[in-house]
């Protein structure tokens, strides 16, 4: 299995609509803590190292605001 290399929101893009929390299988992300500069709780990565790569929260995630880069 490849290892993740970085998981990456783009807050810009990001409305928090929290999709790619809700739909990760693994348990990857959880909201942040912090407001970005939209005035929502983007999520974060906080267990990258459970993702598989299913593309689940890039596929579903509205925005387009998630990327994943493999080794």
């Amino acid at each position: 299995m490849d290892k993740i290399k970085k998981i990456e929101i783009n807050e810009t893009f990001c409305k928090g609509c929290d999709i790619c929390i809700l739909v990760c299988p693994r348990g990857v992300f959880e909201k942040s803590k912090k407001l970005n500069k939209r005035g929502v709780y983007p999520p974060i990565p906080k267990n990258p190292e459970k993702c598989t790569f299913c593309n689940l929260c890039i596929l579903q995630c509205p925005d387009q605001a998630i990327s994943i880069d493999q080794d």
